[in-house]
């Protein structure tokens, strides 16, 4: 039960997820006049309500998953994972308020206000980093140790996603390009490879994961 449970969290989490990123289509650039944001937000504000709608289904569906998930894994690999996850979820929830904030009231919101508040949500991405690197690291490590019953593949997986997470951590000091803060670096390459680690775990978990924790190598 909890094997089906731990596929159809996953699997709509990632519908959801899918549907909320195009919902959000390409947001304005780092370097975007203030003018140019509240364009682009008054064209696109009933797709971001549909956004953070989504991304609000998807945070107790994610819940169940890392929950789930965190029951093969032993103590402090398993804690420390459910942290990460936990991380991921309140910072999604926070940068949704934002973006849901500057849509409420697109037609009037001053220029120079919505750049501001968009600049706090294009931070999403690059302080994100943190969260995922906590929930990646501590399975990585145990699917590269000796005798884990978790797929090796997994770890290789993750030491890919980890350093682009790590990486990704530029986002912080960029200001243009694939590396400003909420750009392609951030939304796209990051976000893909981290979702796919998740949902290629999950999905092995729910179809031949341990019935136990693996021990620690």
């Amino acid at each position: 039960m909890g094997s089906r449970t731990l596929i159809c969290a996953m699997l709509a989490a990632t519908v959801l997820y899918g549907f909320a990123t195009s919902a959000l289509g390409t947001p304005p650039s780092a370097a975007a006049s203030g003018e140019q944001v509240v364009v682009w937000l008054r064209e696109n504000a009933d797709s971001l309500r549909w956004m953070v709608w989504a991304l609000t289904v998807t945070g107790p569906l994610l819940a169940v998953a890392f929950a789930l998930l965190r029951r093969l894994l032993p103590a402090p690999h398993g804690d420390v994972f459910l942290i990460g996850g936990i991380g991921i979820i309140v910072t999604t929830a926070v940068q949704s308020w934002t973006w849901a904030g500057l849509a409420l009231h697109a037609d009037r919101i001053e220029p120079a206000t919505a750049r501001a508040v968009l600049d706090v949500a294009v931070f999403w991405g690059p302080v994100l980093t943190g969260a995922t690197v906590t929930m990646m690291l501590p399975v990585t490590l145990l699917a590269l140790g000796a005798g884990s019953r978790l797929p090796r593949w997994l770890g290789i997986l993750g030491v890919v996603a980890i350093v682009e997470q790590v990486a990704e951590t530029v986002t912080i000091f960029g200001t243009t390009g694939f590396t400003e803060p909420g750009g392609a670096m951030n939304l796209q390459l990051g976000a893909a490879l981290v979702w796919a680690w998740l949902l290629a775990f999950a999905l092995w978990a729910g179809l031949r994961g341990p019935e136990s924790p693996p021990s620690v190598a």
